[in-house]
């Protein structure tokens, strides 16, 4: 990378963490710090049950939709008044839509099972993250000057879930415009992670990774461009899976673009607590497209090639972060299951990774047509704009901006093009395409790689923005278009969930999700916050 560029970037860094310090001073001179008391423990048999699980019995009339419904509101309202995660809800009208339900099945008698062949979500409660539009629901997306704005109709995949036969509770919360991996604005507050209140719960899918991993959704619909949903996913002890790019619209969601790469980078998958959930939640959101990802082929383990890598160490990128033992730590465990179960596993060399930070950042720098915060006019120029955001960017230090201070972050580092020239970013683009042949022919049709979904778990809150030095472990997929699991693997020391993604090449989603269905097994997946004073 040029000299100069550098220079930038460790300047917007710098920026960053000045930022993050005096956002934590001012949090406590203020008294809004918070202490992690635990949440609740969950006490209701239903909330622990999968979705394969829950249809059985409501098609055997075992429990009603109703019963379910109610079961997951009252968790989320027991468990929300301490994560923040709910930006507007459909309580009293999901209970009409269960008690619809009840009566269909009541009315189906023996044909009960065909209701379930065309609808197999039926009755089955869902969150959407807000910025996926859920028609006649908050449509902010984090800002202050959206702060009116409602859905007029579902996103296409919303359409398809609720075609399915599920029924939305609510819109979660997620950063201004979804651009940070902290969701904390000015227009709906700070939410935070169910296994330290201190603890920053992930962006941009952030309420979803919050009310999942707090036991208080079945299933969310989430969005990934540059990691929103595997890293909720991670910090909050989920599952989560972006699909391959293109095949998941992302129709309906705002960001959006026309741009044909935003159309790729950009896709709608499946935040679960269960593994053996997500497969079939990710045909139902592909639509016609699902026949592409072969996701009822049969599979078995020893048919797969492990690879894996314990992060960016050793390559000559000099951005790269260092990948904390513990995760490195899970997954070498999975490799030593793994190689039990007599699957054939192999060290990968990565040799295409060295410039991932700057494939990554150069990848979102090219994008156009994609919606800023703040537009300084029609008639200003580049270098107006750049100057009205770092004006907009010092005075968030202050609290004396109406946009948070990541988001801007995020605005300097597109209208900048990353701090790299053009030709800078072509080169880059020229080792993106490099790079995805490379691991496409590696991977194959039945390979999958072990790799760290972030360097780190949760940060506490105000530090985050030294987590964009750690987005290409996200990121870099979203550009190469591969498809990627985020499994979880336990907690540390500190009691924070860990884990990593599982990778293949594009079009192979199902190998992703048959690992993480095994390691389901094998290591338990999701765990419950601890309930006890931390």
């Amino acid at each position: 990378m040029e000299l100069i560029p550098r220079l930038l970037l460790i300047f917007v860094k710098f920026v960053a963490i000045f930022a993050s310090t005096l956002q934590s001073a001012y949090i406590w001179a203020c008294g809004r710090r918070i202490r992690s008391y635990g949440l609740p423990a969950n006490i209701n048999p239903l909330l622990a049950l999968s979705i394969q699980e829950l249809r059985t019995r409501l098609c055997r009339r075992q429990i009603t939709a109703v019963d379910l419904v109610d079961a997951y509101i009252d968790r989320i309202k027991l468990v929300n008044s301490r994560l923040n995660a709910v930006v507007s809800e459909r309580f009293a009208q999901a209970l009409r839509d269960a008690a619809n339900v009840d009566e269909r099945i009541a009315a189906a008698g023996e044909n009960v099972a065909q209701l379930f062949e065309k609808q197999p979500l039926l009755g089955l409660p869902v969150t959407v993250k807000e910025s996926c539009a859920l028609a006649n629901m908050s449509f902010t997306v984090g800002s202050l000057a959206r702060s009116e704005q409602k859905a007029t109709a579902d996103g296409v995949v919303v359409a398809r879930i609720r075609a399915a036969g599920a029924i939305p509770l609510l819109v979660s919360a997620t950063p201004e415009y979804c651009y940070s991996t902290d969701t904390d604005t000015l227009l709906n507050g700070r939410c935070v992670n169910p296994f330290d209140f201190e603890r920053t719960p992930g962006g941009s899918s952030g309420g979803e990774g919050a009310l999942i991993g707090a036991g208080a959704s079945l299933f969310g619909i989430g969005s990934d461009i540059g990691g929103s949903i595997r890293i909720p996913s991670f910090f909050c002890g989920i599952f989560g899976h972006k699909p391959t790019g293109g095949v998941v619209t992302p129709a309906g969601h705002f960001p959006d673009s026309s741009d044909a790469d935003f159309q790729q980078y950009l896709v709608v998958g499946p935040m679960s607590r269960f593994a053996v959930d997500l497969p079939q939640l990710l045909e139902l959101m592909a639509g016609e497209q699902a026949v592409q990802l072969r996701l009822h082929e049969p599979l078995q383990l020893n048919q797969l090639q492990v690879h894996y890598a314990l992060g960016f160490q050793g390559l000559n990128g000099w951005m790269h972060q260092q990948v904390e033992p513990e995760i490195k730590a899970s997954i070498l465990k999975a490799v030593q299951h793994l190689q039990k179960q007599e699957v054939p596993v192999h060290q990968a060399k990565l040799s295409g990774f060295d410039n991932s930070l700057e494939i990554a950042l150069g990848g979102i720098a090219r994008l156009r047509q994609m919606p800023f915060l703040l537009d300084a006019g029609p008639a200003a120029g580049a270098e107006s704009k750049v100057r009205e955001t770092l004006k907009q960017l010092v005075q968030s230090l202050y609290g004396k901006s109406c946009y948070t201070t990541n988001a801007l972050i995020f605005d300097l580092m597109r209208r900048c093009n990353a701090f790299m020239s053009v030709q800078k970013l072509e080169k880059y683009q020229r080792e993106a395409l490099a790079l995805t042949r490379e691991l496409t022919q590696l991977l194959g049709e039945n390979g999958v790689l072990l790799f760290p979904t972030m360097h780190a778990p949760a940060p506490k809150h105000g530090w985050t923005p030294l987590q964009l030095w750690g987005v290409d472990y996200t990121l870099l997929f979203n550009v190469l278009g591969l498809p990627a699991t985020h499994v979880p693997m336990g907690l540390n020391g500190k009691g924070l969930p860990i884990g990593f993604s599982v990778v293949a090449a594009p079009y192979q989603d199902r190998l992703c999700l048959r690992v993480a269905v095994e390691l389901e097994r094998a290591f338990g997946g999701w765990q419950s916050p601890n309930a006890k004073k931390t």
